[in-house]
């Protein structure tokens, strides 16, 4: 079975949710709590054994490129200044060098297209996709509790999180088959059911495992919603020839592309922080005496 090495974080979006903060930066690089969104999602992607990241991004997003990139003046002045703690952190940030592969796309044609734009980077390989705007706190990765799946099924991997049943209205659910444990067979999703005819209420969190077959399909997949080429499209097509399984994930996933929900993202990521989670929670309830 072939590992899964490459994974693609589809960054070409504008972010309009989160507006106007991201007038002039990527929402990937708005901070939550002491780094970029971004961080978080690749910090992720290495736990569960990622190799190689491929960005996909569009105009107003090199500063993506240099945040992974080394910072020479930077790590030069903090050095001479005897800021070994800090110099070490900045320093954690730098990928292995070949490991990151960046390529535009051109128009923002849908979710789909972003993925077909990273084929001749990925090959025929089985691959990760993750959606930099959920973060997902937990203490094994999202994506690592994926791979476990996917090293025993062999099958594309989807992850989803339940949500109330009277608001699966608000989501893509997906029509399972069976279960076992955290592990579901599933047979199809439906963007936004009705509450009445919805088939469960597990929600698609943003975290795929695809096998290379899904650029195939990508290539003729007709617009969809919104004029755009959708990836669920594209999934449903590849659900009709291999099979698809849902992992019902330990931990809590934050939606960062909207306001409210890089505000829980950040008091959250804040609270749970190795060094600062008690000042931060202190803080937090200070705030909220006033």
């Amino acid at each position: 079975m072939t590992i899964i090495r490459k994974a693609v974080l589809p960054v070409a979006g504008l972010g309009t949710r989160v507006l106007p903060a991201t007038k002039t930066i990527p929402k990937e690089m708005l901070p939550v709590f002491d780094r970029p969104a971004i961080q978080y999602v690749v910090d992720e992607a290495i736990e569960a054994g990622i190799e190689h990241f491929v960005f996909v991004t569009g105009r107003n997003k090199s500063s993506i490129d240099d945040y992974f990139d080394s910072s020479y003046e930077l790590e030069a002045t903090l050095q001479a200044k005897g800021k070994t703690a800090i110099l070490e952190e900045v320093q954690r940030t730098r990928p292995k060098a070949g490991s990151m592969s960046f390529v535009r796309q051109q128009a923002p044609l849908g979710l789909g297209h972003a993925i077909w734009c990273a084929r001749d980077i990925i090959g025929s390989d089985p691959f990760a996709i993750l959606l930099p705007d959920v973060l997902v706190k937990s203490d094994k990765s999202c994506l690592a509790q994926m791979v476990d799946v996917y090293n025993q099924t062999g099958g594309n991997v989807i992850a989803v999180n339940p949500v109330p049943e009277d608001e699966v209205n608000k989501y893509g659910v997906i029509d399972p088959i069976e279960r076992d444990g955290s592990k579901i067979r599933m047979r199809g999703m439906v963007e936004k059911p009705d509450v009445a005819a919805a088939p469960s209420n597990l929600a698609i969190t943003g975290r795929y495992i695809l096998k290379g077959e899904i650029f195939s399909l990508l290539e003729d997949q007709a617009a969809g919603a919104g004029g755009e080429i959708q990836l669920t499209d594209a999934m449903d097509r590849l659900m009709a020839e291999q099979d698809f399984f849902a992992v019902e994930f330990d931990g809590t996933p934050y939606d960062c592309g909207s306001k409210l929900g890089y505000l829980r993202a950040t008091l959250a990521f804040a609270m749970h922080h190795d060094e600062l989670g008690e000042a931060a929670r202190d803080t937090i309830r200070s705030e909220l005496d006033v």
